[in-house]
């Protein structure tokens, strides 16, 4: 019964350090980004110069 508790309280602290960092990345404006990338695959990226490589 005791290796019960023990998991259990294991599961709460892992439950709540992933609740604390979630909360900490929404209060640091982690998620406020929600136009671009949806519009981003929309848009073509520039073609990169390549240097002719010798041989």
């Amino acid at each position: 019964m005791s290796v019960i508790i023990i998991l259990l309280a294991a599961s709460i602290s892992v439950a709540a350090l992933f609740l604390a960092a979630f909360l900490w990345g929404v209060k640091s404006g982690q998620f406020e980004d929600d136009y671009s990338p949806a519009s981003r695959i929309l848009f073509d990226d520039k073609p990169t110069q390549s240097t002719p490589t010798k041989k």
